[in-house]
């Protein structure tokens, strides 16, 4: 279906400046979009690309300054108003029944909310608690005990085990573990004795938390999550740990026992943090980092062992020049070796 400019502008909320009957078909991103496109860009520093692109219209912000030759809508916030754009072409979302499927399975002891959906072949445990407007799909597993607030998504086939509490607007993608025991075993007469682990798991409001995550549940008291932090896929956060809020955890990080972060703390993809570490508010560790000490707050960390950025761009410049460095110290030592010699000869021949 076709949109007239004019009518997506009014969606979003946007202004106009050009052509507003200019018709538009698909919305698409600026590095595929082509005649009959809307697409946008975020900021002003990416105008060139949107001058050289060749779609029909694009969603702009309130910075962009330069003279387009197609129409434009400018709003406060480009990202999300294109966001509602592809919407609207991808056509309505299905609406998840609510309500209980038959084939799932729900202790008599556990209480549910208003307005609820529950997918085929969900477990619910007793005791469980769950708020209103929530969404459990297929094959999730809600252990005995667990609370979970209110609009809470949990995708298909994530486990939550006994006693875990989920805030309100959580999102549980696929294939997360919440709660699993952490990794405690001692050595006994040659043998590795597990240590229980009788603590629970806590999330805070508005957390996010992708796909094949595991949280372990704490040694005896909680494991913690912040409101608002953003956890990605594959990422590993063991027993103990205090996460703080409105952190951003990427990809494939894994975070040893009993760490510890403030807000606002931004952890890159593969970096690994080892057991005990605290990180303080609003530190940055670089991807792939091997952190083995406290970050101070504020300061961005990087490398293998990790230290602060700077001066592991300083060593790294070093380590750049040692090729250059070593042919100079041959040449050196052969020049050293032949002055040697003449020494040697001019002593001999006196």
């Amino acid at each position: 279906m076709n949109y007239t400019v004019e009518a997506l502008a009014a969606l979003v909320g946007g202004t106009i400046e050009g052509d507003g009957s200019t018709s538009i078909e698909r919305a698409m991103p600026i590095s595929s979009a082509g005649p009959g496109d809307i697409t946008f860009i975020e900021d002003a520093k990416h105008a060139r690309r949107l001058l050289e692109s060749k779609a029909s219209a694009a969603v702009v912000g309130e910075d962009f300054q330069h003279q387009a030759s197609v129409p434009i809508i400018r709003v406060a916030k480009p990202l999300a108003a294109f966001g509602q754009i592809a919407d609207l072409y991808r056509g309505p979302k299905r609406k998840p029944a609510v309500g209980v499927h038959p084939k799932s399975c729900i202790a008599k002891s556990a209480t549910l909310g208003e307005n609820i959906s529950v997918g085929p072949f969900v477990v619910i445990g007793e005791d469980v608690e769950i708020g209103d407007r929530c969404r459990l799909m297929a094959g999730a597993v809600i252990g005995d005990g667990c609370q979970i607030g209110n609009d809470v998504v949990v995708h298909p086939n994530a486990v939550l085990y006994e006693d875990t509490v989920l805030g309100d607007r959580v999102i549980v993608h696929s294939g997360v573990v919440l709660g699993a025991d952490g990794f405690g075993f001692r050595t006994e007469g040659g043998v590795h004795v597990k240590v229980p682990q009788r603590g629970r798991v806590f999330i805070g409001n508005d957390v996010e938390i992708g796909a094949n995550t595991t949280i372990d549940r704490a040694t005896f008291q909680v494991t913690e999550i912040g409101s608002g932090t953003k956890i990605d896929n594959l990422v590993q956060i063991a027993h103990n740990c205090q996460i703080g809020r409105h952190n951003l955890i990427v990809s494939q990080v894994g975070l040893a026992g009993s760490c510890k972060t403030g807000d606002y703390v931004i952890i890159a993809g593969q970096a690994g943090i080892k057991d005990h570490i605290t990180i303080g508010d609003g530190a940055i560790l670089e991807g792939m980092s091997g952190v083995m000490e406290n970050v101070p707050a504020g300061e961005k960390w990087v490398g293998i062992p990790a230290t602060p950025a700077r001066d592991q761009f300083r060593l790294i410049g070093h380590i750049r020049k040692l090729p250059e460095m070593r042919e100079r110290l041959n040449q050196l030592t052969k020049q050293v070796d032949e002055l040697c010699e003449k020494v040697d000869l001019k002593r001999k021949s006196a």
